[in-house]
């Protein structure tokens, strides 16, 4: 403790909010919740550390020798290929002190100047790791944003990265948290090092590193009950919890992990965003490289969750957050809150605080996205593809109802053990957004939205006979059994996690209306016995046979998409000619009840669809042709007759606006340091 006359340590870019140390009570909740921990398997057995070490031992040694093999090949002398030299770093939770049982193991690979990303890590070194016994699952992806090679390593998972800096000898003990290190590095091996030096600086930044542990280990486990732990979704990641719990660490300097916790929810809950969290001053450097400003940079005004990275290049961490998912996570800060608040007042245990979000009650409408493959090789491939993408069809549904719908996309796979074939399925949460007025018995149509979403997942460079995709549009009743534990539907709460989000569903009498067809595929899992008669049949959206595949090579993707999704629509009259223009121009009621199956404005006649190259699709015989079509104006119209496209479009751009502002007019010190989120009468 410093003495009266010396101020207080300051961690972060502001005074701490509390400087106050544990009571008693508090020293009690924290033994309780390690015991909690504990009982949870969060730790993982010595026996598995080993194995993690050994690991790393033997793929430090491999990356050792690729490095000379190569330099070796390249004509250098023996004395450089003595002192050829490859240093294997990690990062992530394995850095922090973090990780679980079966977690991954995030590493970097430095390399030197003349062994580069794209042949001679993602080709020669992919291919010793090939012909290693105990590698296995092997896949490369080069074209991520931080390029990676994922494998598990005698069965420890393995996310490994390579930059190559500006040294032709890599020494033993390079210190990469030196500005230095980043010297003429492209962009991909900035982000690639930074996972390193983004860890490193975290562990200098908070005043009590087991502290900091516990609570952070806690609060991932809580994250993942609650489904609000995945990045890749538009949620947060491993980076940006820690970032989070590590500023919490800052305002409260002396706390133990259960004041930690509780104070995590009480900052998160107040926090305005979109005003940054930050763990120190963003650094400008004569490097050049791009930082987060939103004062310079008009991309950075539109973040919704700034969580800023704490080395040099100062990045978003969090740009992939929605307007959706982060509604979603202040409804779960809110929810954490409650519960921190009645175990301090020991009314609750913290079992209540790590109870699992019931998503499967909390809305009337979701989306099923099924994803299906020949093999379980090819599932892995293609449902890492999908994956990456369903944030994009957040973003396209915010962005084509204008706000108006809501998605709450969850972070869990399911598979249905009853399928023949390779198979998992994503689900999305539907409702209104709050307080919207929507007149009974108007629908959003989304359609286009999501058959615009299919195209863009059938450009998958990689895409095999088989790989096929399914959107379905699902009532609460009709949620597949394979979803619940043990087989079953659970029963109702008394007491309901999400009434906001139910309440949105119900009151409107509105239905979410998705795409095309009702299909019978040849996998096909989920029945609708059970759907109320006022209500239509569930519909489904499956990708098309890929263009690659098609066997109209000259004809674009959409008419391909159109021919391979339905057969021959019902003619108007005698059978014999297609809808004419006029019938395609009906209301948006209309269109959803008795559409034609349209592709910009041509009517999809399947003439030459050859029968073996298309999913089984049930004959259009009925007046009711699902409408096939990738023109969002009939979203747009829908939208615009449910509250004014005039009126909605100037709020829209208000609330945008009004996000921008607050981006840009957040409290900047002169050094260009944002002072913080919260309001003065936070509650410490």
């Amino acid at each position: 403790m410093a003495s009266g006359s010396d101020p207080p340590k300051q961690y972060g870019i502001t005074k701490p909010l509390s400087l106050l140390g544990p009571v008693e009570a508090d020293l009690q909740r924290t033994a309780e919740l390690e015991k909690f921990l504990v009982e949870a398997g969060l730790y993982e057995s010595p026996d598995e550390s080993a194995r993690r070490e050994e690991v790393l031992g033997k793929l430090g040694q491999i990356v050792k020798d690729w490095v000379k093999q190569l330099t070796s090949q390249r004509g250098y002398t023996d004395q450089m290929v003595e002192e050829a030299n490859a240093v294997l770093f990690t990062f992530g939770s394995y850095r922090l002190g973090v990780h679980g049982p079966g977690a991954d193991v995030d590493t970097l690979c430095v390399g030197p100047s003349y062994v580069n990303r794209e042949e001679d890590f993602f080709i020669v070194l992919h291919e010793i790791l090939a012909q290693t016994e105990d590698v296995t699952e092997l896949q490369p992806v080069p074209d991520a944003h931080v390029p990676v090679m994922k494998f598990k390593f005698h069965g420890i998972s393995i996310d490994l990265l390579y930059a190559s800096v500006s040294l032709l000898v890599v020494p033993a003990e390079l210190d990469i948290s030196q500005g230095s290190v980043l010297y003429a590095v492209d962009e991909a091996t900035v982000r690639s090092l930074n996972g390193c030096r983004v860890a490193d600086r975290i562990i200098r930044l908070v005043p009590n590193i087991e502290n900091f542990r516990t609570a952070l280990r806690c609060l991932k486990c809580w994250a993942k009950r609650r489904g609000v732990y995945s990045n890749v979704t538009g949620f947060l990641g491993g980076v940006n919890w820690a970032l989070l719990v590590a500023r919490v660490c800052q305002l409260y300097p002396n706390a133990v992990p259960s004041m930690l916790v509780s104070r995590f929810f009480r900052v998160f809950t107040q926090w305005q965003w979109p005003n940054p969290v930050m763990l120190c001053s963003i650094e400008e450097d004569e490097l050049g490289f791009p930082v987060w400003d939103p004062r310079k940079n008009p991309r950075d005004k539109c973040h919704h969750m700034p969580i800023i990275t704490p080395a040099y290049p100062c990045m978003n961490s969090s740009y992939n957050v929605s307007t959706s998912t982060l509604r979603v996570m202040v409804e779960q800060f809110q929810f954490g809150n409650k519960i921190c608040q009645e175990i301090e007042m020991n009314k609750a245990s913290w079992s209540a605080l790590f109870e699992p979000f019931q998503f499967f009650e909390a809305y009337r409408n979701y989306l099923q996205v099924d994803i299906i493959a020949e093999d379980d090789e090819d599932l892995r491939l293609w449902k890492g593809w999908v994956e990456s993408r369903l944030r994009q069809l957040t973003l396209k549904i915010e962005r084509d109802t204008y706000g108006m719908l809501q998605c709450h996309p969850y972070p869990h796979e399911y598979a249905d053990p009853s399928r023949q074939c390779a198979h998992c399925a994503f689900f999305m949460g539907l409702s209104r957004k709050e307080g919207v007025k929507i007149q009974e018995g108007q629908q959003f149509d989304i359609r286009g939205t999501v058959d615009e979403f299919r195209h863009e997942i059938n450009l998958y460079m990689f895409w095999k006979p088989g790989m096929e995709l399914a959107v379905s549009h699902v009532r609460r009743k009709q949620i597949p059994a394979y979803v619940f534990p043990e087989g079953y539907k659970r029963p109702r709460p008394s007491r309901h996690v999400n009434h906001q989000s139910d309440k949105n569903d119900t009151e409107d009498g509105t239905m979410i209306s998705s795409p095309d067809s009702q299909l019978k595929r040849r996998h096909n899992s989920v029945g609708t016995d059970d759907i109320e008669p006022s209500w239509p049949a569930k519909r489904s959206s499956v990708s098309p046979v890929h263009p690659k595949n098609s066997p109209q090579s000259g004809s674009s993707g959409d008419e391909t998409r159109c021919n391979n999704q339905i057969k021959r629509a019902p003619s108007d009259a005698t059978g014999g000619s297609p809808a004419s223009p006029q019938a395609l121009e009906r209301s948006p009621d209309t269109i959803m009840s008795a559409p034609r199956c349209t592709t910009a404005g041509a009517v999809c006649s399947g003439d030459a669809i050859n029968k073996h190259d298309v999913p089984h699709v049930e004959n259009c015989n009925t007046p009711t042709v699902a409408v096939c079509t990738t023109l969002k104006r009939v979203a747009e119209k829908v939208v615009s007759e449910l509250v004014g496209s005039e009126r909605m479009g100037n709020n829209n751009s208000a609330e945008s606006l009004e996000s921008m502002e607050k981006a840009e007019n957040v409290c900047f010190s002169g050094n260009g340091v944002s002072q913080g989120g919260l309001p003065e009468e936070l509650e410490v």
